[in-house]
Formats: C-alpha cells, structure tokens, sequence
C-alpha cells in the first residue's frame, strides 16, 4: 500500500518515524547499534518520495499536552465532588492498550482517552496541515515508521478516524522501511546528511 500511494501523482504521502527508527535503521545496513542515522533517514525516505518528512516526536509533546490537560479535568472534577475516575493511566502502547481491554475491562475507564502520538499527528495532518498546505485530506496518505508491530493493529481501530477518515493510513516496521530502501536501490551509506 506504501508504495502503492508513493506511485499515485495524486496522493501527498507523509511520512512520520519514530525516534527510535533514527537509530533502528543503521542496523539494516551493517551500522553498529544505537548509532543515530537521522541525516541519511531523511535522505532516503525524501527519495523514496514521501512529500513531507516530519519526526513523530513533536507530537509526543503534543499528546503529553492533551494527556495533562485530561488529568487536569479529572482532578478538578473529583476535587469538586464529581465521579472522575482516579488514578488516570496513560500508554502510548496499544499492546498495552489492548492487553488492559481484554484482561483487566473493569479498569476500562482509568485509561486516558488521548491518542498516542503517531496517531494525534495523522489526525492534525489531515486536518489543520492540510488546510495549511491547501491539500484535500482524502488526497493525503499519511504512513508512521514504528518499532512494534502492535502499532499495525491500531491504526485499524474504529476510533482512530476523523470526518471518516483514518488517522493513519499504513505502518511500517524499521526493517519494512530498510527493505524498501534496499529494493530502491539506494545505498544508504553514501546518502547524504539532509
């Protein structure tokens, strides 16, 4: 579907890695491990054809903000004799997410609501970037770069949508991602800096 949505001149494809990618990557083409390769990560994801580049990690600031801001809510409202449901609990993880769900349903209502990051940033992608680069958000695709393949199974979840659109079109793995630049052609080790 990635490369699907790079072929089609009608698609704006973005992409967004998480931070651990930066480092994941190097393994891919015999680096060491834990060596940052954020420089030759956006060369190559910019010639693989991704329109935008943006680092998934502005919106863990982002959901730390909306995260806090729902504490906050709960806090004044048990302060003030309302029902909220204390202690609030967070994970960017839908492992996790999905774990509680199905062992522990009872505690269903401790969990926050936010979205985690890659997810909170699909959905400003598609709304206000989109509005902001005059782009049609059912003419964007928007793809996350993610170490755990539990983030696959999330961008399915029917909350993950806004205005009936997924948040997120496709996630890929660390090593899905060196293995298109593989079968690009690139060598990632003489790519430059960007």
């Amino acid at each position: 579907r990635v490369w699907e949505a790079l072929n089609d001149p009608d698609k704006y494809v973005i992409v967004q890695p998480a931070p651990a990618v930066r480092v994941g990557i190097g393994e891919c083409f015999g680096i060491p491990a834990g060596t940052s390769q954020t420089g030759r990560l956006v060369a190559a994801l910019r010639r693989l054809g991704f329109d935008d580049v943006f680092d998934t990690n502005w919106a863990a600031d982002l959901t730390i903000m909306e995260e806090g801001t729902e504490f906050l809510g709960r806090v004044k409202s048990a302060l003030t004799g309302g029902d909220a449901v204390l202690p609030m609990i967070t994970s960017c993880s839908p492992g996790w997410i999905k774990f509680v769900e199905h062992t522990f349903p009872t505690e269903l209502d401790h969990l926050s609501t936010c979205k985690s990051p890659h997810m909170m940033f699909g959905a400003v992608l598609k709304s206000y970037y989109a509005k902001k680069i005059n782009k049609d958000p059912k003419d964007m695709f928007v793809v996350s770069v993610m170490p755990c393949v539990a983030k696959k199974l999330e961008i399915a979840r029917p909350e993950m949508t806004n205005d009936g659109l997924r948040n997120v079109d496709a996630v890929i793995t660390v090593r899905e991602l060196g293995d298109m630049i593989k079968s690009a052609g690139m060598d990632f080790l003489s790519l430059p800096e960007e």
